[in-house]
């Protein structure tokens, strides 16, 4: 499998909601970088990390363009994020339903037919702002 067969195998697992399947694309050792947070490091806590984002955010992603480098060691992929606040996130707007529509991005590294480091960007106060 390519890499940008991996990224996209990776967002239609997300798209799917096919937690396990999405899991199943990252290393066991994934370094997980999130927007604004702190690293998570392991396949236990990236799959934690989407548990609790399932249980506040319902979010499809659309418009995904993956960017491989030459090697194939790294990717970046561009998205637009459309989604609905369903329960109140710990520092965050309380959440009645609100919908939000926002670009975003994530850098990846990829090793063995694995990803090894996902690092995801959005702006965060525009999404503050929209859902407010």
């Amino acid at each position: 499998m390519t890499t940008q067969d991996l990224i996209k195998a990776y967002y239609a697992a997300f798209n799917a909601k096919d937690w396990t399947k999405m899991a199943g694309c990252v290393a066991e050792d994934i370094n997980h970088f999130v927007n604004e947070g702190d690293k998570r490091g392991g396949r236990k806590a990236f799959a934690e990390f989407i548990a609790h984002m399932d249980d506040c955010y319902n979010e499809t992603l659309t418009d995904i363009v993956v960017m491989p480098s030459a090697d194939g060691s790294r990717a970046a992929a561009e998205f637009i994020v459309h989604g609905i606040y369903k329960k109140t996130d710990s520092g965050l707007p309380e959440a009645h339903g609100q919908t939000y529509r926002l670009p975003a991005g994530a850098f990846f590294d990829v090793k063995d037919g694995a990803i090894t480091r996902v690092t995801t960007y959005y702006n965060l106060k525009e999404w503050i702002r929209q859902v407010s």
